[in-house]
């Protein structure tokens, strides 16, 4: 369910070498062509002398949105020296779910989509194992079990992958997908991925973290959604939150309040993706809240 209020705005997300001027560069950029700013935010990284920005604005009712939205990208990247990605508010993303057999994740997010919640839509389940095809049909979406062994993995990820570009994916999100994503499958898939990792990275990376929290006696735990890279657990970090716990808290204890923490946090991550809120710098990101 789009907000309708956002029609025809864009919103451009920009970083490169700070230095003088930009703010007023960009606004008289976006003013001279008769465009209304609704929203600024911008940051500076002071030890690497980078600046960041996010800029929704309203072109003027002559101007063509997405012309206006490929105009400002270049003039950012050739005037500014800016790296800039435009995108139209108003545009439906399509999101496809990659998930195992653990559901929780995939039930709230599902919800969230199907009530609206999220500026994007679900249009695909992808699979390693068939448990989630009757739950996945309750919400009304195609569900596809791909099974995938250190045989096939190849074969099973282009498989993978053609299911997901034929369902016109712009993000790919792991709701508890057991499975380590390749290389080839993240150079060619053509859209962000984001993962739920149950611990607060970069502790517990791995498999059983919160087997592992216990058996170090953590007093905090942890969940923590990120970008998916080749390298388990080390893409660039978007959203965490933790819980506090005390010895008195078996494995079983931390898992259920883990899960709380993971489909909040994993919550979070989708909605900034879909609301253009993050940029990715190196291994890290800055998020516009």
């Amino acid at each position: 369910m789009l907000d309708h209020s956002l029609d025809r705005h864009l919103t451009a997300l920009l970083f490169g070498p700070d230095k003088p001027g930009i703010v007023a560069s960009v606004s008289n950029w976006i003013f001279n062509r008769g465009g209304n700013i609704r929203h600024a935010d911008q940051h500076r990284d002071d030890a690497a002398g980078v600046f960041f920005q996010r800029l929704v604005w309203k072109p003027a009712e002559t101007n063509e949105a997405e012309s206006e939205g490929q105009d400002f990208a270049v003039f950012a990247r050739e005037e500014l020296g800016m790296s800039c990605n435009v995108s139209m508010d108003n545009e439906e993303q399509r999101v496809g779910i990659m998930v195992s057999k653990i559901d929780h994740c995939f039930h709230d997010i599902a919800l969230r989509f199907r009530s609206g919640e999220f500026r994007g839509k679900a249009v695909v389940v992808v699979s390693n194992h068939p448990d989630l095809a009757e739950a996945a049909a309750s919400y009304g979406l195609p569900f596809h079990c791909v099974p995938v062994t250190k045989a096939n993995k190849a074969e099973a990820e282009r498989e993978q992958i053609r299911l997901l570009q034929e369902a016109g994916v712009s993000l790919v999100v792991m709701a508890r997908y057991m499975q380590v994503l390749s290389e080839d499958f993240l150079s060619n898939i053509g859209c962000p991925v984001i993962n739920i990792h149950h611990s607060f990275l970069p502790a517990f990376a791995g498999g059983r973290p919160y087997h592992q929290a216990y058996d170090r006696g953590v007093k905090l735990i942890g969940a923590t959604a990120h970008f998916a890279t080749a390298d388990l657990d080390e893409g660039p970090i978007i959203a965490q939150d933790v819980a506090r716990v005390t010895h008195r808290h078996g494995p079983e204890n931390l898992v259920r309040r883990g899960r709380d923490l993971e489909k909040a946090v994993f919550a979070q991550a989708i909605r900034w993706q879909l609301e253009h809120r993050i940029l990715v710098y190196h291994n890290k990101t800055v998020v516009f809240d």
